[in-house]
């Protein structure tokens, strides 16, 4: 029988190493470290604020890993299901706003399987 924990807290494993792949590689976009410099991400200003609520949107994911070993079932179940649907809707915001980039929409589109897939799994777990 297989171990949806495990399984899942792999998925969030894969989940975190393209996001953090994702924002090495816009490192190497033309003009991209420029507007960093001058304070803009994305055409978002670089505030307090916008790093704390980045910070924060990154940490859920790597929380996720352990959490999805750890916590009781079925509290576990629902928070994956919701973050799984929360994190793909952001995957595809975020693509919107700035997937022109091949690498960005590869990523995105990967990301977005595997929230859904966490989801999924989720969904279907029974005791």
């Amino acid at each position: 029988m297989e171990d949806v924990r495990i399984i899942i807290s792999g998925l969030w494993v894969a989940v975190m190493f393209l996001y953090v792949y994702g924002d090495i590689k816009s490192f190497y976009k033309t003009g991209f470290i420029e507007e960093i410099i001058a304070g803009k991400a994305g055409g978002i200003k670089i505030t307090q604020v916008f790093l704390l609520g980045s910070a924060i949107l990154m940490a859920i994911p790597a929380l996720m890993i352990f959490l999805s070993l750890t916590l009781s079932y079925p509290m576990i179940r629902w928070v994956n299901i919701i973050l799984g649907i929360f994190y793909s809707g952001v995957m595809v915001v975020t693509m919107l706003m700035q997937g022109t980039w091949a690498y960005y929409i590869f990523f995105g589109i990967v990301e977005i399987v595997l929230t859904a897939t966490i989801a999924w799994y989720a969904w279907n777990w029974l005791i």
